[in-house]
Formats: structure tokens, sequence, C-alpha cells
């Protein structure tokens, strides 16, 4: 049996070109309760990830394997990095989005809007011109689980934009009902946004959309880029062809420019989100419920390794 039997689905051909024949998916760490939030070290040659529940960001190195790298995260959910490579951290029980400085310190980048706590920031990229933008569900605080039962302080849940030169923080989308993964085109000018929604209720959109950027700062012709039917759509990354890999129920879903469902990667628990890395960022790191997995692809992501 070859080693990938049953690893991939194929929905439309173009996506044999982005499939290694021989790749597998690779187990690199179990024990999580709900693993989220990888984001890749390319300098330091190692993946970190956060396991929401248990408070934890942990730390996997190919040669010597997982290590706990920051305890009580606040409960973290969605990582990057900056422009200089500082790790950039959406903390779920402080209800807000950090900065870790390189002596390890902490700067709080956003916390409030409009004098008003945000909700439970969830995920969130830097651009090239520095700016910083996340999404501000409720996840968070409806439940102990994964953050702290609290009221919600704003009118809904938003994305942000955080302005690097002022600071400023800014709704740029206000209609969304559980705005969760997100992720910018190769050339910047499409900004990708998950709805989840679907996760606590099955009338509730469970779409990514896509909307125009202007000049750094505003989105405009907001439209549903594709409908997730294994589940809900949660984290997610783009390749530099413009394809999107996609979190899912049932594994990572890719999809084309043009909205075309490619291809599925399976994996035997819920992902919740991924991100490229290793040597040539052609190794798709993919967490899912209690695990890390990865697995090659044909392609290269485009975010800062």
């Amino acid at each position: 049996m070859p080693a990938n039997d049953g690893l991939y689905e194929t929905f439309d051909k173009r996506f044999h070109s982005l499939m290694i024949g021989i790749a597998h998916l690779d187990k690199l760490a179990d024990g999580c309760v709900w693993a989220e939030g990888p984001v890749w070290f390319a300098d330091g040659g190692y993946l970190l990830w956060s396991d929401i529940p248990n408070n934890r960001i942990l730390r996997w190195m190919p040669e010597t394997g997982v290590s706990v790298f920051r305890a009580d995260s606040n409960n973290s959910n969605g990582n990057t990095r900056d422009r200089q490579g500082r790790l950039v951290t959406c903390e779920h029980l402080t209800r807000r989005v950090t900065r870790t400085e390189p002596d390890g310190s902490i700067t709080v980048i956003a916390d409030r809007y409009k004098g008003k706590r945000l909700n439970s920031p969830n995920d969130v990229v830097v651009t090239s011109d520095h700016s910083i933008w996340f999404t501000d569900p409720s996840y968070g605080i409806l439940t102990e689980f994964e953050g702290s039962r609290a009221e919600q302080e704003q009118g809904g849940c938003y994305v942000y934009r955080v302005d690097p030169a002022t600071g400023e923080i800014a709704v740029v989308v206000d209609d969304f009902v559980k705005p969760n993964g997100l992720a910018f085109s190769p050339d910047e000018k499409i900004l990708y946004v998950a709805d989840s929604a679907g996760s606590h209720d099955p009338e509730a959109p469970c779409h990514i959309r896509a909307f125009d950027v202007v000049d750094g700062k505003r989105l405009v012709n907001g439209r549903v880029f594709c409908k997730i039917k294994t589940g809900v759509p949660d984290g997610f990354r783009m390749d530099v062809n413009g394809n999107l890999w996609t979190s899912t129920h049932a594994g990572v879903e890719c999809y084309a420019p043009d909205g075309a469902l490619l291809g599925r990667i399976n994996v035997p628990e819920i992902v919740a989100n991924v991100c490229f890395g290793g040597t040539r960022r052609n190794r798709l790191f993919i967490t899912a419920t209690t695990s890390l997995y990865a697995v090659y692809v044909n392609t290269t992501g485009v975010q800062r390794p």
C-alpha cells in the first residue's frame, strides 16, 4: 500500500500539481486539548503553536521534539511574526493582542476599542507596511474552556487594523458573526477572512469571504470566496500562487484563487489551523485537536518564515 494511500482527495485536476506523490502525513506531537495558532521561525528552525485550554505555547524542533515555550500563555490562540521577526499573539484570557520583544518582555498592541475591552482576539497577520490585522470573535468569553466567561463589551465581533505609525485601532469589517482566520493574497491586494459562526449555529455562516484592499487600510467589495461544507473554516494560509489552504473538520482543503475547491488532505482529527514552514517553506504544519501534523506539498507559503 502506498504511504500516502487515502491522504489526498482530488476535486480539480489542478490539485495534482500541488501534491507530492510519495509524501505522507507525519504526526509530530500529541497531548494537546485544542491545538491552534502555528507559526514557523525559520531563523530558529522551530515551530510554535498554542494549546489553548492547557494555557501554553509549545515549541517543536526537528532535532529535539516538543518543549514548552511559554506556560501561562493567557489562553493564547493565533500567532504570527511581525516584519522584525517578533512573535505576535492573540490572547483569549486577557482579551488582547501582544508582541514578544527580543528580551522576552510583552508589549500590548491592542486590548480595547473606544474604551471597551475586546472580545477575545483570535487570529492575526502583519502586512508589509507593518500594520497588524486581527479578528475578534467571542469564543474566549463564551465558556471557561479557552478563556473566561464574561460579558461582551463590544457591539459585535469585528475585524480590526492597527496603524503601525500611531497604534490607532480601527474597525475594517463589522458584519461578521464570528470572524476567525485571516490571510492576505501574495500581493496583499485581497484580504480573506473566515466566518466560523456555524460552530454554534448550524444556520450561521460557514464560509470565507474576500475583500479588496484600498490604500492598505480600507476593505471594499466584500464577497463570499468559498463555502465550507465539511464543518467550519478556522485558520488558513496562502501559497505563492494564491491558493488558499484552510482548516476544516475533514482535514485541510485547498481552494484556487477563483474559489474552486481543488482538493483535500485528510487528517484524522478536526483541523484548527495551518502554516507553511520548514527549510523551503514547502512543509504544511497542521494543528488538529490534540496533535501537530506535517506534510510536504509541492508549493511554497507566502507568509513571513
